[in-house]
């Protein structure tokens, strides 16, 4: 037996059914059993019930209830052009639809509308690709009206990204202030604190309309409490403790800030010695934002705070977010693994993020950090020049993976594995993972390494260890560039994915030990 398939002859068939529909009118009476006007123009379209109810929900509904309209066999819309019509019904023929710029919006509002689900996805899909800062608060209201969550974190995180030239823009002082709020209340670092509360004074007195080019100090009373009260509820998200001595000592004689605040920021000018001023931040960080200062994370590969968050929740310790510096980067100190130990060696808690040329995104992260104190070595080690450092809460992440097209995902140590953790030696890299190399391993030159993911850390689910895909978990040569990577070895793989195949070895990096680091950072306190 033999099976034919063309799909593209059916497209065509059912496509032409519906164009030429209006070539022969008793052509139209015999195949054609219902009618779709649209009320703006007055164009109607003959369609097929069988058609409709196949792909949309709303009409398969329709045809099993006994609504007037479907009695009539005619259905009259009023909030569609006739274009987005047609485009529709065509797609439901054919298959195929056209989203563009034009038209992406008024498709995604008729197909929530309609239930058409596929047509939302690509909608939706095609809005989030192509964000612009013209367009997003249009679309950052569309999406809450329509309690599209997810499209509404894509605006913020495309604001959060664009937020240096968002800023800057007539754009931000339309934006409504509840969205502002929501702005306001992401904890990392956006741009200078003080920049951003000048933008919010620029904010309030376009609400207020006030004259943007009066001066501050030349506000009458009358005009000063009206700008006051309209950033009232927003300008207690500012992290005045982010300002220097002589910024606050200004905005305080500016006479801008409700007295509630101007009076926490005058006593906390007034405190001498250090004692006094962690007192009074840690008692008013617990019902205030004022004095908590925002977080800066100073990379050049992770431009997106999503990553960031996942970090952060990965990682869920306050303190080394609060304190942590990039103690090293690649392009900044060399692609040589014995600058990388001269300054990242002992420093405890570490976070390594690697960027590849090929724009993977992925690292580690471990409690104990790579140490020469053997203390921290395996027993079987402490004699030798090289040894496993044992760190049950180390684990490895991807952050960017646009070949397997995931989201951010953690990895933890295997069960049993936690003596395999971390691997340190001179010659070489960060490693990952147990082997000559972890589920991810640097080479000297910090820029070949490999990926045997899986081998010590957990694998996606489906997804074998010791395979192309899956030696350490991952590992840096001596140069730093050219990496291996055996995800899976001694970290948990996805569910799906087995150790030891070609699936976990190329899953971190794009493959197992051709990748070449574009950048490396690598974080401690």
């Amino acid at each position: 037996m033999e099976t034919y398939l063309n799909l593209e002859k059916l497209s065509n068939d059912l496509k032409n059914l519906f164009q030429n529909q209006n070539e022969n009118e008793k052509e139209n009476e015999t195949y054609f059993d219902f009618e779709i006007i649209c009320e703006q123009n007055k164009i109607s379209f003959k369609t097929h019930k069988s058609i409709l109810s196949s792909r949309s929900q709303y009409f398969k509904s329709l045809f099993n209830s006994k609504m007037k309209e479907y009695q009539e066999n005619k259905l009259i819309l009023k909030d569609v052009s006739s274009s987005i019509l047609f485009s529709i019904l065509h797609y439901f023929y054919s298959g195929k639809i056209e989203i563009n710029s034009e038209n992406a919006i008024e498709i995604l509002i008729f197909s929530s509308k309609y239930l058409i689900d596929e047509l939302i996805e690509f909608s939706l899909n095609f809005i989030k690709k192509n964000l612009q800062i013209e367009t997003v608060i249009d679309i950052l209201k569309l999406s809450e009206s329509m309690n599209l969550n997810e499209l509404l974190e894509s605006c913020y995180q495309f604001i959060y990204q664009n937020f240096e030239k968002f800023i800057k823009t007539s754009f931000f002082l339309e934006l409504e202030e509840n969205h502002l709020n929501s702005i306001l209340l992401n904890d990392y670092n956006l741009i200078d604190e003080f920049e951003l509360f000048q933008s919010i004074i620029k904010w309030g007195k376009h609400k207020s309309n006030i004259n943007q080019e009066k001066q501050n100090q030349k506000l009458e009373k009358e005009e000063k409490e009206k700008l006051q009260d309209r950033i009232s509820n927003i300008i207690d998200k500012i992290r005045f403790i982010d300002f220097s001595k002589e910024q606050l000592e200004d905005i305080l004689k500016q006479d801008l800030i409700p007295n509630q605040i101007s009076q926490k920021l005058n006593e906390f000018q007034k405190f001498q010695n250090d004692k006094e001023i962690n007192q009074f931040i840690q008692k008013e960080n617990q019902n205030s934002f004022i004095f908590k200062s925002r977080i800066k994370f100073d990379s050049k590969i992770i431009q997106d705070i999503l990553y960031f968050k996942k970090l952060k929740e990965w990682i869920n310790d306050n303190e080394f977010f609060s304190k942590m510096r990039k103690g090293f980067s690649a392009k900044r100190d060399g692609f040589d693994s014995r600058n990388w130990h001269s300054k990242c060696d002992n420093k405890g808690k570490t976070l390594i993020v690697i960027k590849t040329k090929d724009n993977f995104i992925f690292g580690g992260f471990t409690q104990i950090g790579f140490t020469n104190d053997k203390s921290k070595w395996r027993k079987q080690d402490r004699n030798d020049t090289e040894g496993w450092i044992i760190d049950p809460k180390a684990f490895i992440f991807s952050l960017r993976n646009d070949k397997n097209d995931r989201k951010p995902e953690k990895f933890k140590i295997k069960q049993g594995e936690e003596q395999f953790a971390i691997h340190y030696t001179l010659n070489k890299g960060p490693i990952f993972g147990f082997g000559i190399v972890g589920d991810i391993s640097l080479n000297y030159d910090l820029q070949s390494g490999s990926s045997n993911f899986g081998f010590s850390y957990n694998l996606p689910k489906g997804i074998k260890s010791n395979t192309n895909e899956a030696q350490s978990d991952i590992s840096l040569n001596y140069y730093l560039q050219p990496g291996r990577s055996n995800f899976g070895n001694n970290y948990n793989l996805p569910k799906e994915i087995k150790s030891n195949t070609d699936e976990s070895k190329s899953y971190l990096a794009g493959s197992y030990q051709s990748w070449v680091v574009d950048e490396l950072e690598t974080y401690f306190i």
